[in-house]
């Protein structure tokens, strides 16, 4: 097909080829033979749906006209929006996304297509179309950027929400490119936005950022439950915000706690779980409501016996034990803990530990086999540090040489620093203990971290061997 060619000469060189007349090809197609005369004759723009008709009349793959389609109807003549929408959207069913990219790129020097390309891409997202979506989304914030519209603040909480999932890099981008505009959305709207950003940043540890967005969400939801349901005067806001208010309180107080447990203030963390688990205020009443409250009342069960035992409280260990590998508390991070306060107190968990040992074992062993190391979960390596602790501080060096050697190769397929650091100086000091196949095999394992950090370019400072 030369460069210069058109929809119509292409049409035509076919029906001359095939020996068709045009009242043939009408049979064929399924287009009108008027209609067919007045397009080759350049009388008539196409449509949409006689371009789809035509092309398959030819036997060609569907879409095999639609980069001279946008050449005839949107370069070269004044783009009509009966013909460009439904464009648009076969383009994202045959996930032609480059098309879409060239009519975005041509059509926004216009900024009166902005409402109908938004309206568009609302479509899309919500038929999950999310990469033809995130391409409007794209063109109509480029165009609005430098006015501060609520269009041009929903179009970055839709691309935040397209683009985060895909990496922990690609997660951070998402939430720092957003976050300025989060102020500019609805209020009931900065709500669901404020909990999403807060989920990634609990997920990339950024605990200070956690906090502060926490702190803001409690502020903000307080004001509008206050608004709805305690102010004698009615509030005219109708709209409903993405979840019961209460939920975005109950889960303020939830991210606080968390975010004490990280720093280690385990009695104020306390405090925030008794204020996710009175839920007398709550006035709302539907059926998510009430899974909300039985959610949290069992993340309040589980969080305070937690962080009794991290306070030192020795006691609640059993029924902590009951917790541990539940979907509020999961296996890795709730022996973790276990392990912790042990070693933090100086506790004998033996029982405790020995009754997860099998799943922790299998745990391995499925870790063993993942397809690449962002399968290891972060906390793994760090678990098998905290035990190898507690058996080298009880004197049962060969299962704490066992498990620090563990908890070194999983770290270095981290490229975990720190914890390789950790199991470094945890192994000098206690190498009298170590036989001369225990020091074999950390030379080799040192030797394989050194190699890894060096392949990958980060400097790490020399190893003791």
């Amino acid at each position: 097909m030369q460069h210069k060619s058109t929809i119509q000469a292409e049409l035509a060189a076919f029906l001359k080829k095939e020996s068709y007349t045009i009242n043939q090809f009408a049979g064929l197609s399924g287009v009108n033979s008027g209609t067919l005369s007045s397009i080759i004759n350049g009388n008539r723009p196409i449509a949409m749906q006689q371009l789809d008709r035509i092309t398959a009349g030819m036997g060609l793959p569907e879409g095999t006209f639609y980069e001279l389609y946008i050449d005839e109807c949107v370069v070269h003549s004044t783009p009509d929006w009966r013909r460009l929408g439904p464009f648009l959207h076969r383009c994202a069913e045959l996930h032609k996304l480059d098309c879409i990219r060239q009519v975005v790129l041509i059509i926004m020097d216009n900024i009166t297509y902005a409402p109908l390309l938004f309206d568009t891409a609302e479509e899309f997202y919500g038929q999950g179309k999310l990469e033809a979506a995130a391409l409007l989304y794209e063109g109509v914030a480029d165009s609005e950027k430098y006015q501060h519209s609520e269009r041009l603040a929903l179009c970055q909480y839709r691309l935040f929400k397209i683009r985060i999932g895909q990496s922990p890099e690609a997660d951070f981008r998402a939430a720092t490119r957003f976050e300025c505009f989060v102020e500019r959305l609805e209020e009931l709207d900065q709500l669901g936005a404020i909990q999403q950003l807060a989920d990634i940043y609990i997920s990339l540890r950024h605990w200070d950022k956690a906090g502060i967005l926490a702190r803001e969400l409690h502020h903000k939801t307080s004001i509008q439950y206050e608004l709805r349901y305690y102010k004698t005067r009615k509030h005219k806001e109708i709209k409903e915000a993405q979840r019961p208010l209460c939920f975005y309180i109950l889960y303020s107080y939830w991210l606080q706690s968390k975010v004490c447990e990280e720093s280690g203030e385990y009695k104020q963390a306390l405090d925030y779980v008794g204020m996710y688990s009175d839920m007398d205020w709550i006035v709302e009443e539907s059926e998510e409501v009430r899974q909300i409250k039985e959610q949290f009342t069992k993340l309040g069960i589980v969080y305070a016996c937690l962080y009794r035992l991290m306070c030192g409280e020795l006691e609640v260990l059993p029924e902590y034990g009951k917790y541990i590998g539940t979907p509020e508390l999961g296996l890795l991070d709730g022996l973790l803990k276990a392990v912790q306060a042990a070693n933090r107190f100086h506790w004998d968990t033996d029982s405790l530990i020995s009754r997860f040992q099998p799943l922790l074992a299998q745990e391995g062993m499925v870790l063993g086999q993942a397809a690449s190391d962002a399968d290891i979960p972060d906390n793994y390596p760090v678990l098998l540090y905290e035990l190898a602790v507690y058996y080298l501080h009880t004197e049962r060096a060969e299962q704490g040489l066992a498990y620090l050697f563990e908890s070194l190769e999983a770290s270095a397929a981290l490229c975990s620093v720190a914890y390789v650091i950790r199991s470094v100086r945890l192994f000098e000091q206690f190498r009298p203990l170590a036989s001369a196949e225990d020091q074999e095999r950390y030379k080799h394992l040192i030797n394989k971290v050194q190699q890894a950090h060096t392949g990958a370019k980060r400097t790490t400072g020399s190893l003791r061997e």
